[in-house]
């Protein structure tokens, strides 16, 4: 039995879940990676938002703001998720870059296809990368993220959907 006295929060109060603190340390790294990719993915769809070049600029304009309204919502709650299983949530550009596994490219600009083809390869990428995190998570019996991640999945897979339904 690990003793309530190892399980401490970031925050210093004791955490009594029913998850080991190593299965716990497990999934918050995981949960921190998560988070640095939907973070660099938000700014890129941000980036996009801001500077599209297109005929149907307006159209392009609103569909950006929808997808980053909507990771938005997706990084606070895996920044939350992380919180609430007593860790400390990766909060700054360079822990984030440091982190991420999505590639940045700083500085360049492209119209709105090559844009939409950036963002799809993005969300691909990562919804590659949540069937490998659930995958690592399902023997450690944390349900609760296992079911988190999955729920992420489905989001990450209609927002690429979307994405995908521009270039065809």
């Amino acid at each position: 039995m690990v003793s309530r006295s190892k399980l401490k929060s970031a925050a210093g109060a004791a955490v009594n879940i029913g998850l080991a603190e190593k299965t716990r340390k497990i999934v918050i790294d995981i949960l921190g990676t998560l988070l640095a990719d939907e973070v660099v993915l938000y700014i890129k769809t941000r980036n996009f938002h801001w500077n599209v070049v297109a005929p149907n600029f307006s159209e392009m304009h609103q569909f950006f703001e929808g997808q980053y309204e909507a990771l938005d919502e997706v990084f606070d709650d895996v920044a939350e998720r992380i919180r609430s299983l007593g860790g400390r949530a990766p909060g700054s550009m360079g822990e984030f870059l440091q982190l991420t596994r999505l590639s940045e490219k700083t500085g360049q600009i492209a119209h709105a296809p090559d844009m939409v083809q950036v963002l799809l390869d993005d969300h691909e990428r990562v919804i590659r990368s949540l069937r490998a995190d659930i995958e690592k998570i399902a023997p450690l019996g944390d349900a609760g993220t296992e079911d988190f991640l999955t729920a992420l999945l489905e989001e990450h897979e209609k927002m690429a959907w979307m994405l995908r339904s521009y270039l065809q």
